[in-house]
């Protein structure tokens, strides 16, 4: 089984909606974690929408990566801008890829006003991840 690390900047939407994600739709192949450059707490919304494709990741906690110092994946994806420069080096060997998604967690208005844009990504996340993934098993 091939092992995967989702990075962004707080981990706190993005990569645990991916995390959730692949974890749900391909664990049988691949086992997903998730961390950031700086560890916040997990959005509630992302927790709602993924929550709609019973996922739950209500038990999810934001991590750094200093939590997987030292532990080996076969891919790093970082979700956003700011982790794929952040990124440190002492994933070495591995293979890094940067796949970008808005962050629903920007945007401002309620939470009924900004939850379309969290499906958005979300759907988004899970197809480009689920294609990426299964189309490249190298």
């Amino acid at each position: 089984m091939k092992k995967i690390l989702f990075l962004c900047t707080h981990n706190s939407c993005r990569s645990q909606m991916a995390e959730g994600l692949v974890n749900f739709y391909l664990g049988d192949r691949f086992q997903a974690f998730s961390g950031g450059t700086q560890a916040t707490q997990v959005n509630p919304l992302a927790s709602q929408v993924l929550a709609e494709l019973e996922i739950d990741i209500s038990g999810h906690r934001s991590k750094t990566l200093d939590e997987f110092a030292g532990e080996e994946f076969d891919y790093v994806i970082t979700l956003c801008g700011s982790a794929n420069e952040q990124c440190p080096l002492f994933f070495g060997g591995v293979r890094r890829i940067h796949i970008g998604f808005d962050d629903p967690s920007q945007l401002p208005g309620t939470p009924e006003e900004v939850l379309p844009e969290f499906r958005r990504v979300r759907d988004e996340i899970r197809h480009k991840l689920t294609a990426f993934l299964t189309g490249d098993q190298s």
